[in-house]
């Protein structure tokens, strides 16, 4: 239970956070585009099977390399995109610490 708190918690909760504390002027599309960061899971349909709870995510899914992730972080660290990467870089974290469940005793 905690394992999936965390996890969707910061899919869906800490977007929000973000949003309200940090982009007051353009909340509703800064929080549509923080939420859609979950659309790289469509790389989830080329695995078989397609949903393994016991697999990490984080290199392992073709967006969720460690070459999608640096050019996440390259978004995130320029303006005009950085919310976008943001929005990349908060569904690999939510996947880092479902992987850290995943490889605890918890």
């Amino acid at each position: 239970m905690i394992r999936f708190l965390a996890h969707y918690g910061i899919h869906f909760i800490v977007p929000i956070l973000i949003t309200f504390y940090f982009y007051k002027d353009n909340r509703v599309w800064v929080a549509i585009i923080l939420l859609s960061g979950i659309l790289i899971d469509v790389d989830h349909i080329l695995a078989n099977p397609m949903f393994d709870p016991n697999r990490c995510s984080i290199n392992f899914h073709p967006l969720h390399n460690y070459w999608a992730i640096a050019l996440y972080i390259v978004l995130f660290s320029i303006k005009k995109t950085r919310v976008f990467g943001l929005a990349f870089l908060l569904h690999i974290l939510a996947d880092i610490v479902d992987c850290l469940f995943i490889h605890s005793e918890f």
